[in-house]
């Protein structure tokens, strides 16, 4: 898809990564509106961007979600693609994991991003793009991560067989895979504390492997374990 012109919704744009995408989309031509739950970075981010459009939300109230993105909507005059960027974790053995702490997880990094989609649908362009922000553990689950692999997983596993239903209206879905890039994740953990993680990812190579994502048309940003570089395909 053509970036320059486009009508982004940002979700999770008050969070770090979303924040670096939303800023890459406005500076290559996109018209960009924001949703996040930090209503002071919002309104920061916003106003950066020359008074983008933007709404305060968390990502579990499935109303305020639906409402954000009609809202996105309207004030763009509808939408060529969605950008899901929303993510918790949590840390510590499978057998030890709280419930309710899962329950948080499969919410946030998996039912939110299912609920937002599905908001957006009625107001995606053919021919545009979903793009969601899944993580290496999707395909290759850690220990001491096991709960926060499988949310990640089911969005992964959601993510392909959407891309297969929605082929009749040549929708684009974008998987985003990436390793463990430092955006202070960790430090918000719901629960836990981190097992030795490899250094963080370049930030910038992220963003810019998810903008050719869009621009290409691709089902998946994934890691090449031997080059430690992103790969678009």
């Amino acid at each position: 898809m053509e970036l320059t012109g486009a009508k982004v919704l940002v979700a999770g744009a008050t969070g770090v990564l979303g924040g670096a995408l939303a800023r890459a989309l406005a500076d290559a031509g996109a018209r960009v509106a924001l949703a996040g739950r930090d209503g002071g970075r919002l309104e920061a981010l916003a106003a950066e961007l020359g008074g983008a459009p933007a709404s305060a939300v968390d990502a579990v109230d499935v109303d305020a979600v639906r409402a954000a993105v009609d809202a996105a909507a309207g004030a763009l005059g509808g939408l060529d693609a969605v950008v899901v960027a929303w993510g918790v974790v949590a840390f510590g053995p499978a057998a030890d994991a709280d419930d309710a702490v899962t329950e948080e997880l499969f919410a946030v990094n998996a039912l939110a991003p299912m609920s937002l989609v599905r908001a957006a649908l009625p107001h995606l362009a053919d021919g545009g793009a979903v793009v969601l922000l899944s993580a290496v553990v999707a395909d290759a689950p850690t220990l001491g991560m096991a709960e926060y692999s499988a949310s990640k997983a089911a969005l992964s596993a959601w993510a392909s067989v959407l891309r297969r239903e929605l082929r009749g209206r040549s929708v684009a879905v974008l998987d985003v895979r990436p390793p463990h890039v430092d955006t202070g994740l960790v430090d918000r953990a719901l629960a836990g504390t981190p097992p030795r993680l490899p250094a963080g990812h370049d930030r910038g190579e992220v963003v810019a492997a998810v903008l050719d994502g869009m621009r290409q048309g691709a089902r998946e940003v994934v890691v090449d374990p031997r080059e430690r570089r992103l790969v678009v395909r």
